[in-house]
C-alpha cells in the first residue's frame, strides 16, 4: 500500500542505523512488526497465574 508520511528524518535515520535496515520502508515494516509482537506478548502476560495447568515438567523432559 502506498502512503505518504511526514517522518522526522533524524528518527528514521537512527532507526535505520540501529536495525541495519537499508530502506525507509524496511525500517517502518520492522517497527510495525515489533509493535505487534510486543503487544501480543503483553496480552499473553495478562494470563500469568490465571491458567491452572497440571504439567509434570520432569515427565515432559524425559519424552523423546
Amino acid at each position: 500500500m502506498r502512503t505518504t508520511l511526514d517522518l522526522p528524518e533524524n528518527l528514521l535515520s537512527e532507526a535505520m542505523k540501529l536495525t541495519h535496515t537499508p530502506t525507509k520502508t524496511g525500517v517502518i515494516v520492522k517497527a510495525l512488526e515489533e509493535l505487534i509482537r510486543k503487544s501480543r506478548i503483553s496480552a499473553l502476560k495478562s494470563y500469568k497465574g490465571k491458567i491452572d495447568i497440571d504439567i509434570d515438567l520432569g515427565e515432559l523432559r524425559d519424552r523423546h
